[in-house]
Parts: structure tokens; C-alpha cells; sequence
């Protein structure tokens, strides 16, 4: 696969309470650097989400629309949501993970993927775009549930 970026950051709030939040697939367009929706298209085998389940986005990269779905592979919350896609323009793998830290949760997002044959000379670019973005998402995630917890 031609890109392959995690990025980190701290979140003051317990696993629990971030994972409960970025994990579901409702909340995708709210932090998510990109997306305009998200729709669970198929449950998983016990019903609702799960591993199995399928979860349609739509999302805006460079301007471009780009619908793909992605299948829920592993699912251990609140530590684990590990996704492969299964339909759109370039394979991709999501990795979210939530660790205890002494100030909250370490919280990741790997993806890997993108594009292969002649686009493959663009993984660079894209590897920064992605990065930046990913950034965006984990600060964006601790802004809404720290505006959460402030409202709650």
C-alpha cells in the first residue's frame, strides 16, 4: 500500500467516554476531516454495529466526491475499531485505537492504503494530506467532547 500515517494525541477524557463517541459511525461527519455523511448500510451478523457491519461515507478530498464503505474488521471497545474498505476508488485500512495515558487517552488513527499503478508517484502528497487531516480529526474529536462535557 502506498501510505501508511498514524497520528497521536492526548485527549484529558477516559477511553470510555472518547472511544463511546468516535467510534460510532453517527457521529463520522461531526470530527471527520471530510465527511459529509455516514450511513451503516449493513449490520453486523447480531444486528447493529459490530464486526461484519458496513458503514457507507461520503466524503470530499481535494474537492472530489468519493462514496466508499467501509467493513468493521475488528471491534473491542473502547480500545479497538479496526475497518478495511470493501468499496470505493482505492483500498484503504482504518485503525482507530484508545489507550489509558496519566492525562486521559491516547487516541490513534492509522490509515493505510491508496492509490497503486500510475497514481502511486502522488503517495507523498497524499501521505501529507492525509496526516494533516488526521490531525484536524483528533482535535476536532477532543474540541466536540470537550464542548460536550462543558454543556453536559
Amino acid at each position: 500500500m502506498a501510505i501508511d500515517v498514524t497520528v497521536r494525541r492526548v485527549i484529558p477524557l477516559p477511553p470510555e467516554r472518547v472511544a463511546a463517541y468516535a467510534m460510532d459511525w453517527r457521529h463520522d461527519a461531526e470530527w471527520t476531516q471530510g465527511i459529509r455523511t455516514a450511513e451503516l448500510t449493513r449490520p453486523a451478523e447480531g444486528g447493529g454495529f459490530g464486526v461484519g457491519a458496513e458503514v457507507t461515507r461520503t466524503a470530499y478530498f481535494l474537492t472530489r466526491r468519493i462514496d466508499y464503505v467501509l467493513r468493521v474488521a475488528a471491534y473491542e471497545p473502547p480500545r479497538l475499531l479496526d475497518m478495511i474498505s470493501v468499496g470505493g476508488p482505492m483500498p484503504m485500512h482504518v485503525t482507530y485505537v484508545f489507550e489509558r495515558h496519566p492525562r486521559g487517552t491516547l487516541a490513534g488513527i492509522r490509515v493505510r492504503g491508496g492509490p497503486g499503478g500510475p497514481y502511486r508517484v502522488a503517495a507523498p502528497l497524499l501521505a501529507r494530506l492525509v496526516r494533516t487531516n488526521l490531525t484536524k480529526d483528533l482535535r476536532d474529536l477532543e474540541r466536540r467532547l470537550s464542548d460536550r462535557e462543558g454543556g453536559a
